[in-house]
Order: structure tokens, then C-alpha cells, then sequence
């Protein structure tokens, strides 16, 4: 009776194998340098645009909804002149220049003549909400990349 040999395992499926492993591991690795360099970057200024944004979508969407009442309006408006204040500190770099001072300046007195004036219907919060608008519009195209 003659024995012979179980064919030995191909060298392919090794390497094979160590390429799967080697695969999963530097994209491990990837994802971890990826989330290191994310959480060495400053935030701030895209979380006070990303606020504003949203505020100003509500008072929009709230003209769309015929929803116009002070009670509606007036929070978006306040927590909107509240973020205004921080537009400078968020662009430190920005802080000399002259014409990003203006559209600061311009945004933060279209939001206090709204709140010194309220608008009472969807007609005035559109109009409002257009004003706040153009005052974003004209800083975007002068500073956005």
C-alpha cells in the first residue's frame, strides 16, 4: 500500500492572504490618521456658518410654511444676531481686513433693525430674510473659496 503526500497548499493562497491583511490594515490605518488630522483642525468657523445657515433656512422655511408670527421669527432672528458676534473671532486671519469689518458690520445691523423692528407678517419676515441673505451673498463672494 504506498502512502503518498496531501498535496501541499499552494504559495498563491499565502500570499493571498497576506494581501487581504495587509489590505485591511492600512485602511485601518488610513481611517485613524484621517480622524488625527480631523480633530487637529479649528471647527469653529464652519459650526457659525453651519448655525447661521440653519437659522436663516427656518425663517425661510417658515415664510414657505405661513408661519410668521413673532413666535416663530423672533428666536431665529435673536440666536442669528448672537452668532453674528461671532463672525470675527472665527476668522481670526480675516480680522484686519477692511472689507470683511463692513460685511460683519453690515449683517450685524440688518439683524438689530430687524429686531428693533420685527416683521408682523410673512411678507416683512421674506423681506428680512432676504436682507440677512444679500448681507451673507456679498461676504461669500468676496471670502469663499
Amino acid at each position: 500500500m504506498s502512502t503518498t503526500p496531501a498535496p501541499k497548499p499552494s504559495n498563491a493562497t499565502r500570499y493571498l492572504f497576506l494581501f487581504l491583511i495587509g489590505l485591511v490594515v492600512g485602511i485601518v490605518a488610513t481611517v485613524m490618521a484621517t480622524r488625527a488630522i480631523d480633530a487637529r483642525k479649528d471647527h469653529f468657523h464652519g459650526a457659525v456658518m453651519h448655525v447661521q445657515q440653519w437659522h436663516l433656512g427656518q425663517l425661510k422655511a417658515n415664510v414657505e410654511q405661513n408661519r410668521c408670527g413673532a413666535t416663530d421669527t423672533l428666536p431665529h432672528l435673536q440666536a442669528l444676531r448672537t452668532m453674528a458676534n461671532d463672525i470675527d473671532p472665527a476668522f481670526p486671519e480675516l480680522r484686519e481686513d477692511q472689507r470683511f469689518m463692513q460685511h460683519t458690520s453690515r449683517m450685524r445691523a440688518a439683524l438689530d433693525a430687524a429686531l428693533a423692528s420685527p416683521p408682523l407678517n410673512c411678507q416683512g419676515v421674506g423681506a428680512t430674510a432676504g436682507k440677512i441673505g444679500e448681507a451673507c451673498k456679498a461676504c461669500h463672494q468676496d471670502f469663499r473659496n
